[in-house]
């Protein structure tokens, strides 16, 4: 696809396990832009915070999680041979840590915390001043860029999350139970969607994408058309 001289922000939210990284990602490479996964942010700290038993199943240090963010480094350095960015926690690659069940169990008490969502959304807005980015999470277009270029709000059923996120995690060499991810899945959209602080919900202007029954190349030939109307300044 040929790119026009503007450089976007394009922001996609949506339900766990819909999808969003592949599809951000995809996006990313197509248009030679730089990818950020929020999600893998919050990951790398929940899996600080578990590393240095401050979360469990007794509960969450908040204070303590607080006192550590100055320590908390995240970077995403680019892998030429998969050609993909990776996750990095102070210089020491997680990528495939942070997609672990426990990490998953924690994720969300960790990121409800003001001051680590804080220090994220700050870290965020410093990698997109640049522009020329895709993120995903679940607040990106509502909170971390409210004025993004283009806006897409991913979901799917709970059902076909589970077996793509359980897909997912056994392509990778991990012994996952499919009811396990099952009920994560469930118990993250209602965190998700009652947390007090940027909860999950559809940015006014962002276009909803509907992913259930769609493959990741249908997905892209519908995107596509959308990203040449904006890179062409066609607003509808």
């Amino acid at each position: 696809m040929k790119t026009m001289e503007k450089r976007l922000i394009i922001a996609i939210d949506g339900y766990s396990s819909c999808g969003k990284s592949t599809f951000a990602k995809s996006i990313a490479k197509m248009l030679n832009y730089i990818y950020i996964d929020s999600g893998a942010m919050y990951r790398a700290v929940t899996l600080y915070c578990l590393k240095r038993n401050l979360v469990g199943p007794g509960g969450i240090n908040t204070a303590a999680v607080v006192s550590e963010l100055d320590k908390i480094n995240i970077d995403f350095i680019f892998n030429r041979e998969i050609k993909e960015y990776e996750t990095f926690l102070n210089s020491v690659k997680v990528e495939k840590e942070i997609r672990s069940m426990e990490v998953s169990d924690h994720v969300s008490r960790v990121s409800q915390i003001p001051e680590v969502r804080d220090r994220m959304v700050e870290l965020q807005r410093k990698i997109g001043s640049s522009r020329g980015i895709v993120m995903d999470g679940r607040d990106i277009g509502t909170v971390v860029f409210p004025d993004a270029d283009l806006k897409i709000f991913m979901k799917a059923s709970v059902e076909i999350r589970a077996k793509r996120r359980y897909d997912e995690m056994k392509g990778k060499g991990l012994n996952v139970d499919y009811n396990d991810i099952e009920r994560n899945i469930m118990a993250r959209d209602i965190t998700d969607e009652n947390r007090d602080i940027s909860p999950l919900r559809r940015a006014d202007d962002a276009i909803i994408l509907d992913n259930s029954r769609m493959t990741v190349g249908e997905q892209m030939e519908w995107v596509k058309k959308i990203i040449e109307k904006k890179l062409n300044g066609s607003r509808d």
